[in-house]
Formats: structure tokens, C-alpha cells, sequence
């Protein structure tokens, strides 16, 4: 056995070298094809249900804008009624034939349930479902103080969209339909002080890709793997404390209007902004690099901190939330 491992130890990346030379360049061609074709005969959304999670603002909330343009008929889930019904108006004006309000919290099992039920009943379909919601926490593992105040992040961005699909696979098989997952670079780019966050999304992209597998052919699955988005997520603290300072923001409607293209082409993964792909090749080969530069600017962040603190009569919040609900 020991013996084979070590054939393959030395045979694969040979292999692997002719096939990224012969192969690759056969399977680009073939993608821009189907880029092409896909763009010029894209899916028509006319009358389609598409429920999306935390659609009371941010990608959420403008994901409904686009799919109501398309005239598709939504079912908007989030924990905050009032603001959702808002989101729901400016849909119908902006084209959406009908939009429900669903209050719900995806971190509840029962929850999950009754907003597919309610879809179904106002609808009688399921068409695409959007496992948007999320949250986040910024700070240091090590200065946490209670470990279980983490567990909504996980029960949120994890757990939330697996119930959520649970509950929606038997109405999406009937109709041919398409997940979508909003995930994060943060799956595989790991910034610090959002240890859980990144992990939470990192479990979801897995999760959702073997289901890809397990789904095909009768239910899509796409992953939209997105960097920073100009939300009021990314506030200054937050993009100062992960060491994001620099990186250009993507703005929320443009981010929305690629997604929505992305669905109508029956993309299985979206990486946006494009120019992250490279950075994940960075991340695959040249990994080690990658570590020390990302030390050598959370020490400098921790310096700088500690300097602020030295001079200043306050200090910074250790902890903050940040959510897209």
C-alpha cells in the first residue's frame, strides 16, 4: 500500500502537468462557448418564485430588485417586517407581478420550515431559492469571551441555509429549480479576527458543492463566492480590523446584476470581483508566501492598535456584529 502511494506520489503531478497544458486550454474554449451561447439565450425569470433569505437589505435586498425587473414573483424572508415590507413595494414598482413578507429567523428550524410552507401556500410553487442571510463577528478567537457567542454564526450561515434547502428540495425537484448559495473569497482567502465567519463559509461552499452532485440533474446549484460588497457590512472598522484596508469595494447593484446574469446563464460558480480567481491560485501555489505576508500586516495592525490604545482615553470595541439579514 505504502508503495502505491508513493507511485502516485510521483506519476499524478507529471500527470497533472500534461493535462493542465493539453486539457486546460480545450476546456477554456469550451467554457467561453457556453459563456456565449448561455449570454445570447439566457433563462427567462417571467413568473418565476424565487425566495431569497435576508432580504431586508444589502445583496438581499437588491438581488429582489433585479429579479423583480425580470418579473419574478418573490417571497422575502428576513427578522425585519417592517423593512422588508419597503423592499417589497419598490419590487412590485420596479416590476415584480407579486411580493410577499415573510418574518423569520433562518436560525430556527421551525422557521425554515414555515417559510417554505408559506411560500408554497401563496404560490403553489417553488422555483429558486436564494440561501442569502448571514452574519459575522469581528475579534481575535483567543479574546473571546464566551466561545458559545459564536454559535449564531455558524447556526446562521451554516445551518440556516441547510434547513432552509431541506425544507425546499421536494417543491424545487418538482420544478426543475436552482439553488443559490451568496457565499464568500473568505471560504479559502482567510483573513483574521473572523476565524468562525470564515469557517461558517467554507463549510457552506462544501456543503453546497457535494449537493451539487447529490442534485444533479434535476436541481442546480450555484455558488456565488463574492469579495467586499459596499454594504453597511463593510464599515471602516471592520475592513481595518481584517487587514482589508486597500481592497476596492463592489457596489451592491452591480454585484446584484452579475449575480442575476450568473443565474440566467446557469452558472454553477461565480467568483466576483473576476480578478479573486488569481488570488486563489496565490492561495493554492503559493501558499507559504501568502502566510507571511498576511502575518506581517496583522502584526503591523496589532501594532498600530496597541499604539491607539496607548494614546487615547477610549478603546476600540473588541467585538462587533455584522450581518446581512
Amino acid at each position: 500500500m505504502d508503495l502505491t502511494h508513493k507511485f502516485l506520489n510521483i506519476v499524478l503531478p507529471i500527470a497533472s502537468i500534461f493535462l493542465f497544458i493539453f486539457i486546460l486550454p480545450l476546456l477554456s474554449v469550451y467554457r467561453l462557448l457556453r459563456f456565449c451561447i448561455r449570454s445570447l439565450f439566457p433563462e427567462n425569470l417571467a413568473g418565476k418564485v424565487v425566495l431569497i433569505t435576508g432580504a431586508s437589505a444589502g445583496i438581499g435586498e437588491h438581488l429582489a430588485y433585479e429579479y423583480a425587473k425580470h418579473g419574478a414573483r418573490l417571497a422575502l424572508v428576513a427578522r425585519r417586517e417592517k423593512v422588508l415590507g419597503v423592499v417589497a413595494e419598490k419590487a412590485k414598482e420596479l416590476g415584480s407581478p407579486d411580493a410577499i413578507v415573510i418574518k423569520a429567523d433562518v436560525s430556527k428550524l421551525e422557521d425554515c420550515k414555515r417559510f417554505v410552507d408559506e411560500t408554497i401556500n401563496h404560490f403553489g410553487k417553488l422555483d429558486c431559492l436564494i440561501n442569502n442571510a448571514g452574519i459575522g463577528k469581528v475579534g481575535l478567537f483567543e479574546d473571546q469571551q464566551c466561545i458559545n457567542d459564536q454559535t449564531s454564526v455558524m447556526d446562521i450561515n451554516f445551518w440556516g441555509s441547510v434547513n432552509a434547502t431541506h425544507f425546499a428540495l421536494p417543491y424545487l425537484r418538482k420544478s426543475k429549480g436552482r439553488i443559490l448559495v451568496i457565499g464568500s473569497v473568505a471560504g479559502w482567502f482567510n483573513t483574521p479576527k473572523v476565524s468562525v465567519y470564515n469557517a461558517s463559509k467554507a463549510a457552506q461552499q462544501s456543503f453546497f458543492e457535494t449537493l451539487r452532485l447529490e442534485l444533479a440533474p434535476d436541481i442546480g446549484v450555484s455558488i456565488m463566492n463574492l469579495g467586499l460588497v459596499d454594504t453597511y457590512l463593510a464599515t471602516n472598522e471592520f475592513i481595518y480590523k481584517t487587514n482589508l484596508d486597500g481592497t476596492p469595494l463592489l457596489s451592491v447593484e452591480g454585484c446584484a446584476k452579475t449575480v442575476v446574469n450568473s443565474m440566467r446563464r446557469g452558472d454553477e460558480s461565480l467568483t466576483e470581483p473576476q480578478w479573486m480567481r488569481t488570488v486563489f491560485l496565490w492561495v493554492m501555489l503559493l501558499r507559504e508566501l501568502m502566510n507571511v505576508i498576511l502575518r506581517v500586516l496583522a502584526k503591523k495592525r496589532k501594532c498600530e492598535l496597541e499604539n491607539q490604545k496607548s494614546h487615547s482615553t477610549g478603546s476600540l470595541q473588541q467585538h462587533s456584529d455584522f450581518k446581512h439579514d
